[in-house]
């Protein structure tokens, strides 16, 4: 049984991948300290694959405690690395915090794969990297403009770090760069839980549907788009989450033709944040309390994928679509809501 290491396990795409890993045959473990993240979600993949995962809560920023964790996990076929903080807002507000924690533990995970001949890593990129894009969609082969954010930023220099290492590695690597990951597991044990008041559109409609935030402010009303908001590519994250599967198959069996590739991970069509709040009010039937707010410093303002060469190469393609994820999300945020009121929400 192969065994792939996924560190950020406990958070929103790494929990969900854990589920995905399992279902495909592979052993699990994962690396999350907790920091951004609830340990909870390791029972919810408990609870849906019916296995046990261990979690070891080390913070990668402290090499001698990452790699005690590679020498005692014994062989290791490949590393998922989700690891990071993501907010963009608060990363424009504290850019070093984000150079720290986003740069500094990809680079001691790469010195612990490096020392211990672990053979392909898949790294969690963002679409953030292409800044803003004037011919849409965006390919693989997009010239990247200037980051909007420091976090994006972070996965700019991730992906050229891995470049370089895969010029000299034996190790083979993969970073995808998906869109907006939304929705949850359709058992409804398992979504994402963000932290203080969510930055994400999808958990930011959900919480002013169930009544947990006041008046959802949308972000802008004057962007060069066909109703003034921003416009995304909207995936489900079951989805995104078989992709990182794919990848680690795509590696182990030798298709790749070079050291590191690029993939988009979205579903090629762009949707306006009206377009998604109207989507989630058809698949609930709730009517959310919105106004047209001021634009948010470090969003870009429109972006989808093209995403053929996923397709092609590894067999990926987005089976859901925005009903689902509008439906899972919202199913989600009622079972949280049901646990709230039980006290059985817990860090």
């Amino acid at each position: 049984m192969a065994r792939v290491l996924v560190t950020g396990g406990s958070g929103y795409i790494g929990s969900h991948t854990l589920v995905e890993l399992i279902a495909d045959g592979f052993e699990a473990l994962s690396v999350d300290n907790g920091i951004r993240s609830h340990v909870s979600a390791i029972d919810g993949v408990r609870a849906i694959t019916g296995r046990d995962v261990t979690n070891h809560g080390v913070d990668l920023r402290d090499f001698a405690a990452t790699d005690d964790v590679f020498a005692s996990a014994g062989p290791i076929d490949a590393v998922i690395h989700f690891a990071a903080f993501k907010s963009v807002p608060e990363s424009v507000r504290e850019p070093l915090l984000y150079f720290e924690n986003n740069i500094g533990s990809l680079v001691n995970v790469l010195r612990a794969v490096q020392k211990h001949n672990v053979p392909h890593v898949v790294f969690s990129s963002s679409c953030s990297v292409y800044g803003n894009i004037a011919k849409l969609p965006v390919t693989e082969d997009t010239a990247l403009q200037e980051p909007e954010s420091p976090y994006a930023r972070t996965k700019q220099m991730g992906e050229q770090m891995l470049q370089d290492i895969a010029r000299v590695s034996r190790t083979t690597f993969i970073s995808l760069r998906y869109f907006n990951p939304v929705g949850a597991h359709e058992s409804g044990l398992l979504g994402e839980m963000p932290f203080g008041g969510p930055e994400n559109l999808v958990p930011a409609i959900t919480q002013t549907g169930i009544g947990r935030r006041g008046q959802l402010v949308v972000y802008g009303g004057d962007y060069a788009t066909r109703d003034g908001t921003c416009l995304r590519d909207y995936v489900h994250v079951s989805d995104i989450a078989r992709a990182h599967v794919d990848a680690v198959r795509y590696l182990m069996d030798g298709r790749n033709e070079h050291g590191h590739e690029i993939f988009n991970l979205g579903s090629g069509i762009g949707v306006t944040v009206l377009e998604a709040i109207a989507a989630f009010e058809r698949a609930t039937g709730v009517a959310l309390d919105y106004r047209i707010g001021p634009r948010r410093p470090g969003d870009v303002e429109a972006i989808y994928a093209e995403n053929t060469r996923a397709r092609e190469r590894f067999g990926w393609h987005p089976e859901r679509d925005v009903n689902v994820m509008m439906s899972t999300a919202w199913a989600w945020e009622q079972k949280l809501a049901e646990r709230a009121a039980h006290g059985q929400l817990q860090d």
